[in-house]
């Protein structure tokens, strides 16, 4: 009776322990891996994107030229590129200057094309105004960007006017 006592005793001893490791072994959990990815867009419209007129007669008329900006915003991010000449006039309506002097050469900025519509800076971020829209790619985007210029009856010499580029996202 002890013997068979003791075989009992060993068998329960036995079925808790692996009852025990069967019902720890193994543990899990989980975990997420996160990421926010935020929108957005830069601009860059270096001297690489001036519109310069060049050398042109003094009666000239009806000038135009171009260049391009190049907008990289993130994928599927819509946008509104607005831009101001320097003497602040939304409609895209500049002059430009010389280094000494009063004269000053008018031109106007235009998107599409030299007759296209007048690009200003009145877009905002969920508004085109009379700026130019557009969707983020994730990649660089290349938008071009004109100026006329109704006539060059002004003093002889350079003329030059900074123009601000502002993408609104």
């Amino acid at each position: 009776m002890k013997k068979i006592s003791l075989i009992a005793a060993a068998i329960l001893a036995v079925t808790a322990t692996s009852a025990v490791l069967a019902a720890t072994s193994p543990a899990t959990a989980t975990f997420q891996v996160l990421i926010t990815v935020n929108k957005a867009c830069s601009v860059v419209a270096g001297t690489a994107s001036n519109i310069d007129f060049g050398a042109v007669d003094s009666s000239a008329t009806s000038l135009s030229a171009s260049s391009n900006i190049s907008v990289t915003c993130s994928k599927t991010t819509p946008y509104n590129v607005g831009l101001l000449p320097s003497n602040s006039d939304t409609t895209g309506a500049g002059e430009m200057s010389p280094a000494s002097g009063t004269d000053r050469v008018a031109y106007q900025l235009r998107s599409v094309s030299a007759t296209g519509p007048v690009w200003g800076s009145t877009a905002t971020a969920t508004d085109v105004g009379n700026g130019v829209a557009g969707t983020g790619t994730g990649v660089a985007q290349t938008i071009p960007v004109f100026a006329t210029v109704a006539d060059a009856n002004v003093t002889p010499g350079a003329y030059a006017d900074t123009v601000t580029v502002q993408v609104n996202y």
